[in-house]
């Protein structure tokens, strides 16, 4: 996550702590227990630290989204592991998506669904996080079409597409994941769920070319 080097270096603890509490609230608790006064507790100061460091709880949601986009963009990273086929670093970033996604659902939920209505990032938060991410993808999307291995003249919305299609298939194997199980419903095990969303890009590659 970048980091302001202005920020005296016991204000840039406090903010980690703050963020790290506000974390944990998160994954044990669920956004709707994302207040000040919670997350004050659980980082073991008060109220008047997150005003400091972030400026009230807007700013904390939001760190915390950026926070989030920062995890993801690792692991679709760590997840391309030097591919260098255009095709296979797209498999690369889908997979990375989803791990990341079945491993931090609240997390998730909080960067790509609206938990909480009231909180809207900005546009600049969200055009960074576009800039961290889905840059990885608009990368091999790119590569494919000057290869020849899609056909594409505008390889951002070919990336797009492909997004939406990791996007939608991920988050309904989340939903599916975090209720009871459906007896008899194909999607009823992880390794159902990552051949699952082999086959949708892989169909959607398919149709690019």
């Amino acid at each position: 996550m970048p980091r302001d080097v202005s920020i005296p270096k016991e204000l840039g603890a406090l903010r980690q702590g703050l963020l790290d509490a506000a974390m944990r609230v998160l994954r044990e608790q669920g956004a709707l227990h994302l207040t000040l006064r919670r997350v004050a507790d659980v980082a073991g100061t008060s109220t008047m630290g997150i005003y400091t460091c972030f400026g009230g709880r807007a700013g904390l949601l939001e760190a915390i989204y950026e926070y989030g986009f920062s995890i993801l963009h690792d692991a679709m990273t760590t997840s391309l592991n030097g591919h260098t086929d255009p095709l296979a670093r797209i498999m690369a970033v889908a997979r990375g998506y989803r791990e990341f996604a079945l491993a931090d659902p609240a997390l998730y939920a909080l960067m790509f669904e609206r938990p909480l209505p009231d909180f809207d990032p900005s546009p600049q938060r969200r055009n960074d996080a576009l800039g961290l991410t889905f840059d990885l993808l608009t990368q091999a999307t790119s590569a494919a079409a000057q290869t020849g291995l899609i056909q594409s003249n505008d390889p951002v919305r070919a990336a797009y597409l492909v997004w939406t299609t990791i996007h939608g298939i991920v988050s309904i194997e989340l939903t599916c994941s975090l209720r009871s199980p459906l007896p008899g419903w194909f999607l009823n095990s992880r390794e159902e769920g990552e051949r699952v969303l082999t086959d949708g890009v892989h169909a959607l590659l398919a149709g690019l070319t």
